[in-house]
């Protein structure tokens, strides 16, 4: 069997970037796309090496699970060990889930002299039918983890928020609502919805009871607020053309499955009531916000 070095390698290069992405896709985690590139190239150069090589430890159990750490830290660079774990489980799922789809079409496509050496699957089998494989096991996983991941308990409906503002912070506890898309129509930065009375320690009175003065324009003096000051224009059922006071705030703090992130750019809506009534939570946050 004629083997060519270079597109075994290209193979695996493109196998490798499909299964990152769909991890990345599957988790809500951003990958860029020289890590992605990188981490690829590593898993393909290994593989070449165990295919030319006759020294036993490349194909040691313990030294793949090692480069499978490399590949995750490199693609992906996890802030947390529990986060890094997420990642690593979810890359062999998709690898295992990618593997037995491209056996299943080698079997019905049944191609000549197809060679398995320490895990590495090489042969004269079209290039085509690897990006197919790729391709098909992509569907197969993001469709499933898409249905498991849309049916939420009732510990994942909820998380915790540490709005910072001008010093000050307040802690909020917000449930997730797939339906808020609300946006700054200027600017694309997503808006945070929090009942007025949980704002009273980090925003002045001035604005708090005078929502309504200021979103018609009234002459009211805001200070160094008044950059920060927006008008959102909302849609909601029984009020189609609603406005919403709202304010950018320094940063926020979010606190969701154990896993902390802090984002900036971000307004708080203020709503002028309860969003629940057995006062279990204070905000509302759309799912942009905690991926």
């Amino acid at each position: 069997m004629t083997l060519y070095i270079d597109i075994i390698f290209l193979e695996n290069i493109v196998m490798n970037c499909i299964i990152l992405l769909a991890t990345s896709i599957i988790l809500k985690s951003r990958i860029r796309i020289l890590r992605n590139l990188i981490s690829s190239t590593i898993g393909s150069i290994y593989a070449i090496m165990i295919y030319i090589s006759h020294i036993e430890i490349y194909s040691n159990f313990f030294l793949k699970l090692i480069l499978s750490f490399i590949i995750i830290y490199i693609a992906f660079k996890p802030a947390t060990l529990k986060s890094f774990l997420k990642h690593l489980v979810i890359f062999y799922l998709t690898s295992f889930t990618f593997g037995g789809v491209a056996f299943a079409l080698l079997y019905f496509v049944n191609p000549k002299n197809i060679l398995l050496q320490d895990g590495v699957l090489i042969g004269t089998y079209p290039i085509k039918m690897i990006l197919m494989g790729g391709i098909v096991g992509f569907i197969i996983i993001i469709i499933s983890f898409k249905s498991i991941k849309g049916k939420l308990t009732k510990k994942d409906m909820y998380c915790n928020l540490k709005i910072k503002s001008e010093g000050k912070e307040t802690n909020i506890i917000a449930i997730i609502d797939t339906g808020n898309f609300l946006k700054d129509p200027i600017t694309k930065i997503p808006v945070v919805v929090i009942e007025k009375e949980k704002l009273h320690t980090i925003f002045p009175s001035t604005i708090l009871e005078n929502i309504a003065d200021i979103i018609n324009g009234a002459d009211i003096d805001l200070g160094d607020y008044s950059s920060k000051i927006r008008v959102i224009p909302f849609k909601s059922l029984g009020k189609e053309n609603g406005l919403l006071l709202g304010i950018k705030i320094d940063e926020i703090e979010v606190d969701y499955q154990d896993i902390k992130r802090n984002l900036k750019n971000i307004i708080i809506g203020i709503y002028n009531g309860y969003l629940s009534k057995s006062g279990k939570y204070s905000g509302l946050v759309g799912m942009d916000i905690i991926k």
